[in-house]
């Protein structure tokens, strides 16, 4: 296994990322923060944020947003749904992933998002 240490900043004891078997990534959940800090907003700018520390973690191993097979999403307040669901279209081009969507109790944050993707055969 790779650890893929770069992306954003883990807040705890994980790793961004993880590359299995050279072809799969599994990206940690990753949240609207710059430098481990988190950055206030609506739950669209919230959830923009996070799809772009997303993909800062899935370059690093070698991926995009295109690659993703699954993804999921946690929300503080599953009232925000729609709002959320607009801004994470922008993000998919094509094809959207296979998703789940779940109310969840977050600590200081709106939305959090991890991701599976497949890498191009190395």
């Amino acid at each position: 296994m790779e650890h893929i240490t770069d992306g954003s900043t883990p807040t705890g004891t994980y790793s961004p990322a993880v590359v299995a078997e050279g072809r799969f990534v599994f990206v940690s959940g990753q949240g609207p923060l710059v430098d481990g800090v988190v950055v206030a907003g609506t739950v669209a700018e919230q959830t923009r944020l996070t799809l772009r520390n997303v993909q800062s973690v899935l370059a690093a191993a070698g991926a995009t947003l295109d690659d993703v097979v699954r993804c999921g999403v946690f929300l503080a307040d599953i009232a925000d749904f729609a709002e959320m669901d607009a801004a994470y279209g922008e993000f998919f081009s094509g094809a959207a992933p296979a998703r789940t969507t779940v109310g969840a109790a977050l600590a200081g944050i709106s939305v959090e998002i991890d991701c599976i993707a497949r890498l191009a055969d190395r």
